[in-house]
C-alpha cells in the first residue's frame, strides 16, 4: 500500500519526467562495479597519506617571512586580546581567531604558565592550515554521488599528494582556510540543491561569510564560481536531448522557467525559498560582521573591509609582478600531473557534456587561471586556488579512461599511478628535503627562509641559557629580520631597529652589510659568533645574510651610535 511519502515522491518524479526537469539521482552510478570496501579503504588510505605528508615534523621548515607577521599578530591577540584588521596590513582575521583557539584552550585548562609552552609554537599554529588541508579532501569525498567513487577517489588521492597543496597546508598563511571555504560554498551549495535541504544554505552562506573574511581576493573566486554556474547550466541545457513536442516548442527562457518550478516547489514554495535565503544572508553578515569587528570591538573594521579593495588593487599591480602565463609555467614545473589530467578532463566534459560537476570544475579551475593570469600580482601560493578544481576534473579524467577501457583498469590504472607517483616524489622532494631551496624548479619556495637561520635562533639560544635566560637582551640592528619575531616571542627584552644604534645588549643581529660599520662601533667590547658556512654568516633568505654577534666577558660596554 503506497503511503503518502510515497506518492509524493512518485507525484514530483512524474512532475519532473513530463516537464524534462534533471533528476536528483547521482548523475553516474555510484559503486561503478567496485566492491564497497574499496571505497572505504580508499578513504582511509588517502586520509592517512594526507595526514602523514601533512603533519609530519611540522617544524621542520623555518617560518617565512610572513608567516613570522601572521605569528606575530596572532602572539598579540592570544597575550593581550588584541586584534584590528587594517585593510593595509595582510589579510582577513579568520586566521588568527582559528588559530588562537588552540592557545586559549591551552591557557583555559593549564594555566598562563603552559600557555606558551603548548599553546604558541610552530606545531600548534602550523596545525590550523593542515586541519583545513585534510578538511578540504573531506569536502572532495562528499562529491561521491555527482563524481562517482573512481573520479572521488582519483580527485581525493591527487590533491592528497599535490606538492603545493601538502606545502601550503605546513604553512601559517591564509590560503588553506581560503580554498576549504571556497570550496564549502560548492559542496554546500550541491548538496542544496541535490537533496532539497534548505538546511545547507546555512553551511554555504557561513562559507561565504567565512570566505570573505580570510582574504580580499574572495571577490575573483566568487565572481569566478558565479560565472561557471552560469555557464554550466547554459552549457548542459543547449546540450540536452529535446524532450516532448511541447517543450521543443518552448524558448530558452521559458524552458528555464519550466525547469525551475518543479524545484521550487520541492523547496516547499516561493515562500520558503525566500525564507530560506534570507536566512543563509543573515547567517554571512553576522559572520562577516563579528570577524572584522573583531567581535564587536572595532566597528571600524567592517568600514576597513570594504576599503581593502581598493588597497589590494593598487598592490595588485605593483608587487609580485609577473608575466601573464606565469601561473602555467609554474603548473607544469610542480604541477604537471594535475594540469595535464585537468586539462584531459576538462575536455572530456566539454566534449562529452554528461556530467555537470565536472563540467563545472573544469569551468571553475581554468577560469581561476585565466582570472588571475591577468592580474600583475601572482605568487606561488596563490596556485593552491586553482589545485581543488583541478582534482575534481582530473578524477573525471581517470574515470572517463576508466569506463571506456575494456581492460577496467588496465589502462587508468596506470595514467593513475604514474600521475600519484610523479606528484608524490615531487612532494616529498619539496616539503621534506629541498624545502627552502630556490631552485626555480622548486615554484612554491618563494623568497623562503633558510635553515641556517635556524641555527642562528639555536646560537641565541644558547647563549641566552649561559647568561640571563629569556630575560637575556637582543639587539637586532639588521633592516630585515622577519620571522625572528616569532622565534624570540618569549624574550622578554628584544629590540627592533632596522639599523645601526647604540646597545650594550649582550647580542646583536646585524646585517652582513653592516660588518664594517658595526666592527668599528663595537669591535673591542663584542665578538662575531660565526656559523659553519663561508664569511661566518647566517643566510636569513635569499640575498639576506646575518650576523650573531655576543658581549665579551668582563669587558665593560659602552654605548657606541
Amino acid at each position: 500500500m503506497a503511503t503518502n511519502s510515497t506518492r509524493s515522491s512518485s507525484s514530483k518524479k512524474a512532475r519532473a519526467k513530463e516537464r524534462d526537469v534533471p533528476s536528483r539521482e547521482p548523475q553516474v552510478p555510484v559503486s561503478e562495479g567496485l566492491p564497497e570496501n574499496v571505497w572505504r579503504i580508499g578513504i582511509v588510505v588517502i586520509f592517512v597519506i594526507a595526514a602523514v605528508l601533512r603533519l609530519y615534523d611540522l617544524n621542520l621548515v623555518p617560518l617565512h617571512h610572513d608567516e613570522g607577521v601572521n605569528g606575530n599578530f596572532l602572539v598579540r591577540l592570544v597575550r593581550e586580546g588584541y586584534y584590528q584588521y587594517d585593510p593595509e596590513n595582510y589579510h582577513g582575521p579568520t586566521l588568527y581567531y582559528f588559530s588562537a583557539l588552540i592557545p586559549w584552550i591551552v591557557k583555559l585548562l593549564f594555566g598562563n604558565s603552559a600557555r606558551d609552552n603548548y599553546g604558541l609554537t610552530t606545531f600548534t599554529i602550523r596545525l590550523v592550515p593542515a586541519v583545513f588541508g585534510l578538511a578540504t579532501i573531506a569536502l572532495v569525498f562528499m562529491l561521491r554521488r555527482r563524481l562517482g567513487t573512481v573520479a572521488t577517489l582519483a580527485a581525493g588521492m591527487m590533491l592528497a599528494v599535490s606538492p603545493g597543496a601538502v606545502y601550503l597546508s605546513r604553512y601559517f598563511i591564509h590560503e588553506s582556510l581560503f580554498v576549504f571555504f571556497t570550496f564549502g560554498i560548492v559542496v554546500a551549495s550541491l548538496k542544496f540543491y541535490d537533496e532539497r535541504n534548505p538546511a545547507y544554505l546555512i553551511p554555504a552562506g557561513a562559507s561565504a561569510a567565512l570566505l570573505f573574511a580570510t582574504k580580499e581576493t574572495a571577490f575573483i573566486s566568487a565572481g569566478v564560481l558565479v560565472i561557471a554556474l552560469g555557464l554550466t547550466l547554459l552549457y548542459m541545457e543547449f546540450n540536452r536531448k529535446p524532450g516532448r513536442r511541447r517543450n521543443r516548442e518552448l524558448t530558452f527562457l521559458e524552458r528555464i522557467k519550466d525547469r525551475l518550478g518543479p524545484t521550487i516547489d520541492d523547496l516547499g514554495g516561493t515562500t520558503a525559498v525566500a525564507y530560506n535565503l534570507g536566512l543563509a544572508v543573515v547567517v554571512f553578515l553576522a559572520l562577516y560582521l563579528l570577524f572584522y569587528s573583531s567581535f564587536l570591538t572595532n566597528n571600524n573594521g567592517i568600514w576597513d573591509s570594504l576599503r581593502t579593495f581598493a588597497v589590494w588593487k593598487k598592490t595588485g599591480g605593483t608587487a609580485h609582478v609577473h608575466e601573464s602565463y606565469q601561473y602555467i609555467v609554474w603548473l607544469l614545473r610542480q604541477e604537471s600531473p594535475l594540469l595535464l589530467l585537468g586539462a584531459a578532463g576538462a575536455l572530456i566534459a566539454v566534449l562529452k557534456p554528461r556530467n555537470s560537476l565536472a563540467l563545472f570544475a573544469a569551468l571553475w579551475a581554468f577560469g581561476l587561471i585565466a582570472a588571475y593570469s591577468m592580474i600583475g600580482y601572482k605568487t606561488p601560493w596563490l596556485v593552491l586556488s586553482f589545485l581543488i578544481p583541478l582534482a575534481l576534473v582530473s578524477g573525471h579524467a581517470i574515470q572517463a579512461v576508466y569506463q571506456m577501457d575494456h581492460g577496467r583498469l588496465r589502462l587508468a590504472s596506470v595514467i593513475f599511478l604514474v600521475a600519484v607517483g610523479v606528484a608524490a616524489f615531487q612532494a616529498i622532494d619539496l616539503n621534506f628535503v629541498h624545502y627552502d631551496d630556490d631552485d626555480e624548479k622548486y615554484v612554491y619556495v618563494y623568497a623562503h627562509s633558510r635553515r641556517e637561520m635556524l641555527d642562528l635562533v639555536k646560537q641565541v639560544e644558547q647563549i641566552a641559557n649561559e647568561q640571563s635566560g629569556r630575560t637575556t637582551g637582543i639587539s637586532i640592528v639588521s633592516p630585515d629580520y622577519w620571522p625572528l619575531p616569532w622565534y624570540f616571542r618569549n624574550f622578554s627584552r628584544v629590540g627592533y631597529f632596522g639599523r645601526m644604534a647604540a646597545t650594550s645588549e649582550p647580542i646583536i643581529i646585524a646585517n652582513e652589510n653592516q660588518k664594517e660599520e658595526l666592527d668599528r662601533n663595537f669591535g673591542e667590547v663584542y665578538r662575531q659568533v660565526p656559523s659553519k658556512s663561508e664569511g661566518g654568516s647566517f643566510e636569513l633568505r635569499p640575498g639576506v645574510k646575518l650576523l650573531l654577534y655576543v658581549r665579551r666577558v668582563g669587558v665593560v660596554p659602552v654605548q657606541n651610535p
